[in-house]
């Protein structure tokens, strides 16, 4: 079809499409869907090859956060029964991000509930990345610990942060309908500070909190316009206990449209499936590689992902391979940029920004965080985590399609291993 035909030329030569053709990705037929990702698909390998990133998520503090995201299981008065603790020790962190590098992640992720940290808190998170980058050599670490004030980002990446992930989630337009105790403007802000202070920016979405297709293409656009490294891709995880407990609006045709619009607007960025794949995807998990190179191995802040081996297994099964240490995640054009210090989004007033026009020859953490993106120092007495046994496979049997309007809580998974417990995680 014309439509594909077009977006994926522009996809090649890193040209930004027209909002309508955007939109018109997000119209197309269940007829259509695999046109669709074998067009996305083919922009994807050309800046990405058939190369996986795996990224780990390791949550330092969880739940009594003072933050009312209306998506997120931590936030202020959720009932959501998830494991709730202070901030674990170093060595803790450090014990928690080696299963992931031992699974085969390249990148942990340190998240931390509040809404954004105060100067003791970057202190004891870059303690935490001293830790873990002397027991795993070359692996990147990306810091979500919310709402940065004036020189945090620079203390954490002379402590050795790699990136910073601060998702925007949604739309300017519909945030207020989210969120309440703090702005869009905000999440903007932080991701530019992190930008100017050399980190690599990683910023992303979350789908499936009742969003039209415009909100959609709308955080998109403005994701394209603050340039990040890697743009992390949720489907929302309707946590009973919260407000968006009922909203079941995805399925797994619709989820994959969202990536290649996604993959579409940003062709030579980290796209990064992230959290609620399992729940909203399903047995069409392997085609979403198709459309992102970047994925979570294992659990995610407070819900349980499918097995980390189950992952590696999907992952050689579908003809992809898992990106080594070694290897560059971004294309030369971007990747030259960060290695230079600038960071992602600082590519000149000259050069141009992800997907911009110009020549193919010339590449934005979300860590996406399973629907949190951290938000307010919130010190609390520690709650014991249940102690349930779980096996590392664990995952309650998914029925073919949720229905909207209705809480479903067994379709989620809550975490009880891992990082905060006495149990092995997932990796």
């Amino acid at each position: 079809m014309d439509l594909l035909n077009t977006l994926v030329d522009k996809g090649l030569r890193r040209e930004l499409p027209t909002r309508e053709e955007a939109l018109a990705v997000l119209a197309t037929s269940d007829d259509e869907l695999l046109d669709v990702v074998a067009a996305a698909g083919k922009v994807r390998r050309q800046w990405f090859g058939r190369r996986v990133k795996l990224n780990y998520l390791v949550n330092l503090k969880s739940g009594l956060c003072p933050e009312d995201c209306s998506y997120c299981s931590q936030r202020l008065g959720s009932k959501a029964e998830i494991l709730k603790y202070t901030w674990l020790k170093p060595d803790e962190a450090s014990q928690a991000a080696a299963a992931g590098v031992a699974g085969g992640a390249k990148r942990v992720c340190l998240v931390a509930s509040g809404r954004g940290p105060t100067d003791r808190d970057v202190d004891r998170v870059g303690k935490t990345i001293a830790a873990i980058k002397e027991q795993n050599e070359g692996v990147e670490v990306c810091a979500c610990l919310g709402l940065l004030s004036d020189g945090q980002a620079e203390r954490l990446k002379d402590a050795g942060a790699d990136a910073y992930n601060h998702n925007l989630n949604t739309s300017e337009a519909t945030y207020g309908q989210i969120t309440k105790t703090h702005t869009y403007a905000d999440r903007v802000d932080t991701v530019q500070k992190a930008h100017a202070a050399g980190l690599s920016a990683c910023s992303g979405l979350i789908a499936g909190m009742g969003e039209s297709d415009e909100d959609l293409v709308d955080v998109v656009y403005s994701l394209r316009e603050l340039d990040p490294d890697s743009v992390p891709v949720n489907f929302l995880i309707p946590f009973e206990g919260t407000p968006l407990a009922k909203e079941w609006n995805l399925t797994p045709q619709r989820a994959l449209r969202i990536l290649a619009m996604v993959r579409f607007v940003c062709p030579d960025v980290e796209v990064r499936l992230a959290g609620g794949r399992e729940v909203h995807l399903r047995s069409m998990q392997p085609l979403a590689l198709h459309l992102v190179n970047s994925i979570f191995l294992g659990d995610y802040l407070t819900s349980e992902g499918q097995a980390g081996q189950a992952d590696l297994d999907m992952i050689a099964d579908a003809g992809f391979e898992v990106e080594g240490a070694g290897t560059s995640t971004l294309p030369a054009h971007r990747s030259e940029v960060t290695a230079a210090g600038g960071g992602c989004g600082s590519h000149g007033a000259d050069a141009p920004v992800c997907g911009s026009s110009a020549p193919a020859d010339g590449s934005g953490c979300g860590s996406a965080c399973g629907g949190c993106s951290g938000h307010a120092e919130h010190e609390a007495s520690v709650e014991a985590p249940a102690q349930a046994s779980v096996a590392a496979s664990a995952q309650a049997p998914v029925p073919a399609q949720a229905e909207a309007g209705e809480v479903r809580p067994g379709l989620v998974a809550v975490r009880r291993r891992g990082a905060g417990t006495d149990l092995a995680p997932n990796a």
